[in-house]
């Protein structure tokens, strides 16, 4: 044979292929070598040169055998060559040497040719181990797609049409495999989907955009299928077909539809239990029941709740169930008419029938779905009514907690609305059970609250003295339904001499326990007052007792109070804090006639129940017609406000031109209503947000002439000048039938201070509901009762003056010390 090293005769060069053109060979790269019969290489294709690095000018003219891997076994290019000559052709692996050194695994086919002179050649094919083996099994793997896959797996080609379709596409098609080859979507899905798909496909075919997840009815009108498209396309680029999977998701749709209803139904009873739940007014919960149930859950909707439990009364019992008429508090309606008004008259007050199926459910308390209102009748008004509605189902439900039924829920459907099912009765039955909770807790609630202020009001004073001197307001104005009953309180004690304290004060807690709490320490301050205490001792000894004052061992009494005390005779003002808020003092201006209202600077002390902590006292002296008001802190404080931003507020209204120079009545209530508008005059519900006790008190000077006062010298004569001074005013006030009692006492008193203090002796006597007199000296201790022998001279002074006048007493201040006495006017 007679050949060109690098063109073997009767074979034409193919020219090379376009850069810009690409096939499934470019991948594989082939190449081609033709050998003669004694295995010289005679042609070396480029692709040869690009696999094994060779140029065909060094591999042409070599033995194939040169190029093998050094591994391969001599006897292995003998076996080639036998099966060659005996088969004609040959297929194997094989090992060749890269020019660089490397060896690389190859895939060979070859074959003994003849060529025009019969000449014998061999023409083989090597291509790479590693590419060959990815190929095949990519197809392994589409093959066992289409045999294995629950998919329903299509292929189109270029003309939309199926060319191959695995077992699963045709059996959800009710088909085989044959009987969908060749056809389109439009033979094979109902019109009009068919066209519509067919349009989406052909734009996946041109744009090459994919489309996923479409889901279609399938033909049976039951089933539903999600449909996916991808363009097929060749390694140019070209578009080749379309290929199709198709997923039957009937069972998913049902599933996400439960899913979707139950993920409803719990949203439904999240957003009942959160918008109940904060709610402690039986009428409110109803009313919002009704709100969203419809037309959420129903279309037409009532709750009615037993009258006793609607009026916070005690529950009836078994027996009296059946005749218990029930109020309807909560409706709602999607739309409203004349016979929704008729059916859902809110406020109305229904007594059932007995053996009616209302009656049955309120007496057994066991839920009841009717299907059809006919079965009730139709000569009620309501069922009438309901009938005109096109209402078609109803569910009956026992509002029912811890054991007892409380009212009922009715819930109706109507028009096109699928009836109430099992499944809706049970989730109905859960709305029942949480709101009968939350109506049974508000219903408790306002028991306990109605005890709790109660008692509150009972341990308040009934009401306050009007002493000379001093005109006093007050109010006491509970926190509004959802929030307890708190300790606050108030106070006016007379005191002795015409003096009257004040009181206001805030027990930390709420309910029962703080209420019971405020009355034993409103009762220890009385007490405490009655000694004549100054203000800071008098909080310094609360203090101590606040231990025996607490509920419990365990429990911390923690109170705040202010306590001042106010002397018409000197229009003098004492004052002292244990953590409480500042009282506020209103006074006129004279040139201007403007009042100006200014908080009290005072030294605030611990509140009550803290120990360890001293008390200090203020004294002013007051502007005659002033007004002192004293308050808690739910009459100013604000959530999420300073409390300072309160007390302005308070001072700013209380400085409004004509406000407080009315009577205290009417400014009273222009504060309450100023700064807590929904508690109205009075106190009137729903009210603020916490307890307020608000007292206000005028304060006057005596009336001029009703006062004498004496300053005597520590001297031997001092008893005589004050027995003359004292005599001298009590005829100018024409009360001589007291001289000589009044001058007898004052002559003791006065003495027993010259012996004892050795200082200035004070004397005052006051004219008012009765005739208070005071003798002070600076000595702090306070005089003893003793009981004198028969011939002793001295001790008799204090037995006299209490065997003589109506009442007596002696007060310690920062000066010394005050005995004091009283006599009835004549």
């Amino acid at each position: 044979m007679t050949t060109n090293p690098s063109e073997p005769s009767g074979l034409t060069p193919v020219p090379p292929a376009r850069s810009d053109e690409r096939s499934l060979l470019d991948v594989l790269r082939v190449a081609i070598i033709m050998l003669d019969e004694r295995g010289t290489i005679r042609l070396w294709s480029p692709m040869a040169r690009e696999l094994l690095g060779w140029h065909d000018r060094d591999a042409v003219g070599r033995r194939l055998t040169e190029l093998l891997a050094p591994d391969h076994a001599p006897a292995t290019v003998g076996r080639i060559h036998a099966t060659l000559r005996q088969r004609r052709h040959w297929r194997g692996p094989l090992r060749l040497r890269h020019r660089d050194g490397h060896i690389i695994p190859l895939e060979g086919r070859a074959a003994l040719l003849l060529d025009a002179g019969g000449t014998p050649f061999i023409l083989a094919n090597l291509v790479e181990t590693s590419r060959m083996t990815g190929i095949e099994q990519d197809l392994a793997a589409f093959d066992a797609l289409f045999t294995a896959s629950a998919l329903g797996i299509g292929i189109f080609d270029t003309d939309q049409r199926l060319v191959r379709v695995n077992e699963a596409l045709a059996r959800m098609h009710d088909a085989t495999p044959d009987d969908l080859l060749g056809k389109t979507l439009l033979d094979i899905l109902p019109t009009p989907s068919a066209q519509r798909i067919h349009a989406l496909q052909n734009d996946v075919l041109r744009t090459g955009n994919p489309v996923t997840d479409l889901v279609v009815q399938a033909a049976d009108g039951v089933r539903a299928h999600s449909m996916s498209f991808g363009r097929l396309t060749d390694r140019d680029g070209r578009p080749v077909g379309v290929s199709s999977t198709v997923m039957d998701v009937t069972a998913r749709r049902e599933a996400l539809s439960r899913i979707e209803r139950a993920r409803q139904r719990l949203a439904m009873l999240d957003d009942i239990g959160s918008s109940l739940g904060d709610l402690l007014d039986v009428h409110l919960i109803a009313g919002s029941l009704a709100q969203l149930l419809v037309p959420r859950f129903a279309d037409y909707t009532a709750v009615e709740l037993l009258a006793p439990v609607a009026e916070g009364n005690d529950l009836p019992s078994a027996e009296q169930l059946p005749d218990t008429p029930v109020l309807q508090l909560g409706t709602a309606a999607k739309q409203h008419s004349a016979q929704t008004d008729t059916a859902l008259e809110a406020g109305e007050t229904i007594t059932f029938e007995p053996g009616s199926p209302f009656s049955t459910v309120l007496r057994t308390g066991h839920p009841l779905l009717i299907d059809s209102l006919t079965t009730l009748g139709s000569d009620s008004p309501k069922v009438r009514a309901a009938l005109d509605l096109g209402v078609h189902s109803m569910l009956i439900l026992p509002l029912r907690a811890r054991g007892t039924v409380l009212g009922l829920i009715i819930l109706t459907r109507a028009g096109q609305r699928a009836a109430f099912d099992r499944e809706d009765e049970a989730l109905a039955m859960e709305v029942a059970g949480r709101a009968a909770i939350s109506l049974d807790n508000a219903r408790l609630y306002a028991r306990e609250r109605e005890s709790a202020l109660t008692l509150q009001r009972s341990l308040l004073p009934q009401s306050v003295p009007q002493p000379p001197g001093v005109a006093v307001s007050h109010r006491y104005v509970p926190g509004s339904v959802g929030t307890e009953v708190g300790g606050d309180w108030f106070d006016v004690i007379p005191l002795a001499g015409g003096r009257v304290a004040f009181v206001v004060g805030d027990v930390m807690g709420h309910g029962l326990r703080a209420a019971a709490t405020m009355g034993r320490l409103r009762t220890a301050v009385r007490t405490l007052a009655g000694l004549e205490l100054a203000p800071a001792e008098l909080l310094r000894r609360v203090d101590d007792l606040s231990e025996d004052l607490a509920q419990a061992p365990d429990d911390q009494l923690w109170a705040t109070c202010l306590y001042a005390v106010y002397d018409p005779a000197s229009r003098e003002c004492v004052l002292a804090k244990a953590g409480h808020l500042p009282p506020v003092l209103l006074t006129r201006d004279d040139a201007t006639g403007l009042w100006s209202a200014d908080p009290l600077d005072l030294p605030s002390g611990a509140p009550l129940g803290v120990g360890g902590v001293p008390f200090e006292e203020r004294r002013i002296t007051v502007p005659e017609g002033s007004v002192l008001v004293l308050y808690t802190d739910g009459l100013i404080e604000t959530r999420g406000e300073s409390i300072t931003v309160g007390l302005e507020r308070l001072c700013t209204l209380l400085s409004e031109r004509g406000t407080p120079g009315g009577p205290l009545d009417e400014l009273c209530d222009r504060i309450v209503e100023g700064l807590t508008p929904d508690a109205g005059p009075g106190g009137g519900a729903p009210g603020p947000s916490d307890d307020i006790a608000l007292l206000a008190a005028r304060l006057h000077g005596l009336p001029e002439g009703s006062a004498a006062e004496w300053i005597f010298a520590p001297e031997p004569h001092a008893p005589r000048k004050a027995r003359r001074a004292v005599r001298r005013a009590l005829l100018d006030w024409d009360l001589e039938p007291l001289v000589d009692t009044t001058v007898l006492l004052v002559s003791e008193l006065v003495t027993n201070s010259l012996r004892y203090a050795h200082g200035p002796v004070g004397v005052r006597m006051v004219r008012g509901t009765s005739l208070l007199v005071e003798v002070s000296d600076l000595l702090p201790d306070p005089p003893h009762e003793r009981t004198s022998a028969l011939l002793e001279e001295g001790g008799r002074g204090l037995r006299l003056v209490a065997r003589q006048s109506r009442r007596w007493g002696t007060r310690q201040g920062a000066d010394g010390k005050t005995v004091w006495f009283e006599l009835l006017l004549p």
